[in-house]
């Protein structure tokens, strides 16, 4: 018999689900738009999807498997079939684009395929196809209770769980290995910060090929909490949103900052707000404090926390709790590091900032990454060894990402590392243009880059503002040399597969307009 410090160590994420459908096996773990699925029901699928990934090759194990995803419950038993069987599930859209699909899969070289039979005429043309297991088949599988304890027993806790592919800087995606013992971390540290229980129920919206999704899982796993999948559409009519929310008691949101945004700006609350939200969390893209305080205006009584983190330090690194007021012209702090993580920032000598001075955020402890899968030279350019010393391995994650420390000393995020520019002998950082310009009134969003053939900094924005007001705000916050010399209104923005505004497009159209 195990002793009681032995059961307190985990090792594996399947820990979470097993002792939730133990203690809570008829309580619903998932629901979809289409049904509500049990913890005892999900364990059941998961182990009949491991059950049928061994029974097509034994000797699979620590190997990636493809599951294609859109916004099911059997997708995520799928994730936990795939680790019931020793190996690394790798979530992908189902509607990615074939020539960008077929790039991760030549990268991958992944053992298996597990879709639906509807997703599979999506894979019909594509070259050196590994075989494919078809959801609905599997998920009666018989299930292997001796071949998945047996498989479970040899895995540790710096095994993989799951490889989510970026977009690269290169144009090649980048797959990020995470292994169980990061998203335990993150679990516990979550669950324990912030007093999750089994009484509350996450509005799930992240897609499960975003890496934010991975909270929503496992705190619903470890905590025997009843997640519901938002349907898409409904972010497109805040209204039946909010009625979502309430019809199914949401507590708990982890949502993008671009969705937050978005019902903040729709002007929902002035009709309906959610009445049953007692936890807000957003991360993604940084949060302007006007958005914000729509929010904490309609609904004042909500723990509101803002998460920062990159997908290769597994999801999250630094948190902030909103407990004070902020002008809408402030940016909302990230704040400090998580448990068993430390955040630091560096200068261009490599050395610790001093006072407000900018620096890359870098980032060691529990949630760095594994690195990219299958790409070391790629890996070692930004897991690398701690520069403030040599004595012993010690890789830190360099983010690309800019901060500075506020006179609270709250780290503020400031940009990214290529979007701060030099523009008339002065070092500028974009995102402090966009925080200003985000805090005018009728603007709803907004993007700033730099056009490097003119050397003109570009200011795009979405809302009801005039070209002339945005130019006259802008000139009473901002020094002359920060000011956009152009301006230009947009109907929208494009955005990624992450629900992040797509810059990366937004100068791509620019350039085709204008050269």
């Amino acid at each position: 018999m195990m002793s009681e410090g032995e059961l307190s160590l985990q090792i594996n994420v399947l820990d979470y689900l097993e002792q939730s459908a133990a203690k809570y096996p008829h309580k619903p773990a998932l629901i979809d738009e289409t049904e509500s699925v049990t913890f005892s029901r999900l364990k059941l699928w998961a182990q009949a999807i491991g059950s049928a990934i061994l029974a097509s090759d034994q000797h699979l194990i620590r190997t990636p498997i493809v599951v294609l995803v859109e916004r099911t419950a059997k997708e995520v038993a799928a994730f936990l079939g795939v680790l019931y069987s020793g190996n690394i599930y790798v979530p992908l859209e189902a509607n990615t684009p074939k020539p960008r699909l077929q790039r991760i899969l030549a990268q991958l070289k992944p053992a298996l395929i597990i879709c639906t039979r509807r997703q599979q005429k999506k894979l019909e043309n594509l070259p050196l196809l590994p075989p494919i297991l078809i959801a609905e088949e599997i998920i009666n599988t018989p299930i292997a209770d001796k071949t998945l304890t047996e498989r479970k027993k040899i895995m540790l806790d710096m095994d993989p769980v799951y490889i989510i592919f970026t977009s690269g800087s290169t144009g090649t995606p980048k797959g990020i290995v995470v292994p169980h013992r990061n998203v335990i971390d993150l679990t516990e540290w979550l669950t324990n910060t912030f007093a999750f229980s089994s009484n509350e129920i996450i509005g799930n919206q992240t897609p499960f090929y975003f890496d934010a999704s991975v909270k929503d899982i496992y705190l619903c796993l470890k905590n025997a909490m009843t997640m519901v999948i938002i349907p898409k559409k409904l972010f497109m009519f805040p209204p039946l949103l909010v009625d979502f929310l309430n019809e199914h008691r949401i507590t708990t949101i982890l949502w993008a900052t671009s969705a937050v945004v978005l019902v903040a700006n729709s002007g929902v609350f002035r009709h309906k707000t959610p009445k049953f939200l007692q936890k807000v969390f957003f991360a993604g893209e940084a949060m302007y404090a006007k958005h914000l305080n729509l929010w904490r205006q309609y609904l004042p009584n909500v723990m509101y926390v803002n998460l920062y983190g990159p997908t290769e330090v597994t999801v999250d690194c630094t948190y902030y709790i909103v407990e004070r007021d902020f002008a809408d012209d402030e940016p909302v702090p990230i704040g400090r590091a998580c448990r068993n993580m430390e955040v630091f920032l560096l200068n261009e000598e490599n050395k610790l900032v001093q006072g407000d001075e900018p620096g890359e955020i870098c980032v060691r402890g529990t949630g760095v990454a594994l690195g990219y899968y299958g790409e070391p030279e790629r890996s070692q350019e930004v897991f690398v060894q701690n520069p403030l010393h040599n004595h012993y391995r010690d890789l830190i994650y360099r983010t690309g990402d800019i901060g500075r420390y506020n006179e609270k000393g709250e780290l503020i995020f400031c940009c990214r590392k290529d979007e701060q520019i030099k523009h008339q002998g002065h070092r500028i950082e974009l995102g402090e243009i966009e925080a200003v310009a985000n805090s005018i009134a009728g603007i709803k969003s907004c993007v700033c880059f730099y056009d490097h053939k003119q050397k003109k900094i570009v200011l795009q924005y979405v809302g009801t503002a005039t070209q002339n007001i945005i130019s006259r705000a802008l000139r009473q916050q901002l020094p002359k040399y920060m000011l956009p010399a152009v301006i230009e209104k947009q109907e929208s923005f494009p955005y990624n597969a992450n629900g992040k505004i797509d810059r990366k497009k937004i100068m791509e159209a620019y350039n085709a307009k204008n050269y």
